[in-house]
């Protein structure tokens, strides 16, 4: 994905002017490109150069100095017990205002700011380079989730499955760590007055990816189906994007909602708005007694087990149902009339306000 030739272009000539060790890596800890050998070599360097990526112990100890998010080299002092750890400037690849990667320099001493600053106009072609391929990325990701056959091929995108698409919304005030998501994992946000951040990973990471998003930006994640060949990806997507809107109105059903545990919400959810929203009016009358009607119907009609979920004596649940009845014109002891009704209370879910839906908390 990444244009090494540049990169390792920018990498020899600060090497270079800089008579230092150098490596770039991707906000990740990636190994993009790195330079010769100069001086003394840690561990640390070592260990990136031959498995490609950062361990998790050296990436959390330097992300604590808040590399993430300046704008200015970082100096991080070497740690003898940390595997022999030397001194290292960290230059943050920022590009319009966002981390892309890291440029980091083993420090003998010699890196002063003047001679940082000599190899500015580097640096920020190497982050322009990193912004550039992050915005391609993000556009053949969200063609390859194309209803559009033609822009699905036009992508390109060379994936192994099996694997399932996640769409989580984007909170305005909050970001998603999405550099912290597993190698392998594709992820860009979207644009829109209700943006979308659009994932594709190997399924059996997907539960955990999302709930990783959905916790990063606070909001709310759907997981599509998994599907053996990746140019069904799209598929998939669709789902992510149903099982989204569920997870956002049922409560139960969220924060994060996995489509292929969603029952009958699966079928709702596909139907046209107008649909549900004439479905979900067949129990529109029941007002405040919709709680106690969901939950009887979710308990197959057990009256012991409803009263005592309700936390209501049995004669006070019968009172209540048969006033649903009178209220609806649906007879309960009639099953064809309990499915109609039990469909019109998921259905209203679907329309209510987004995580308002709890029949156990509306049981009056």
């Amino acid at each position: 994905m990444h244009n090494n030739d540049a990169m390792q272009e920018i990498v020899d000539e600060i090497a270079r002017l800089l008579d230092a060790s150098v490596t770039i890596e991707d906000r990740s800890f990636h190994l993009l490109a790195y330079g010769a050998q100069s001086g003394d070599i840690d561990a640390v360097r070592q260990e990136s150069i031959l498995r490609r990526r950062a361990s998790d112990e050296v990436r959390a100890h330097f992300e604590a100095y808040g590399i993430a998010t300046s704008t200015v080299p970082v100096r991080i002092p070497g740690i003898p017990g940390l595997r022999g750890m030397l001194d290292r400037v960290c230059v943050p690849l920022r590009h319009g205002g966002v981390t892309y990667g890291y440029l980091w320099l083993l420090d003998s001493g010699a890196l002063t700011d003047v001679r940082l600053a000599a190899v500015a106009p580097l640096v920020e072609r190497a982050a322009a380079v990193l912004a550039r391929e992050a915005r391609t990325g993000r556009a053949r990701l969200w063609d390859f989730f194309s209803t559009d056959p033609a822009a699905r091929a036009a992508a390109a995108l060379q994936v192994t499955g099996p694997v399932a698409a996640i769409a989580v919304r984007t909170a305005p005030d909050r970001a998603g760590a999405l550099w912290r998501l597993p190698r392998g994992v594709l992820a860009e946000p979207g644009d829109g007055p209700e943006p979308l951040t659009a994932v594709l990973a190997p399924a059996s990471q997907a539960p955990a990816v999302a709930r990783t998003l959905q916790t990063a930006y606070g909001t709310a994640a759907g997981v599509g189906g998994a599907r053996e060949d990746s140019g069904d990806a799209w598929e998939s997507w669709a789902e992510a994007v149903l099982a989204l809107r569920v997870a956002e109105h049922v409560r139960e059903a969220g924060p994060v909602a996995d489509w292929a545990g969603l029952g009958v919400y699966r079928f709702l959810a596909r139907l046209p708005r107008s649909e549900i929203a004439e479905l979900a009016a067949e129990s529109a009358s029941l007002g405040d007694l919709a709680g106690t009607v969901e939950t009887y119907l979710d308990r197959a009609g057990q009256v012991q087990e409803t009263a005592a979920a309700l936390g209501v004596h049995r004669q006070t649940l019968y009172y209540r149902l048969g006033r649903a009845g009178q209220l609806t014109g649906l007879d309960l002891a009639d099953g064809r009339d309990r499915l109609l009704l039990h469909l019109s209370l998921k259905a209203a879910a679907l329309i209510g306000e987004p995580g308002r839906h709890a029949p156990s908390r509306r049981t009056s």
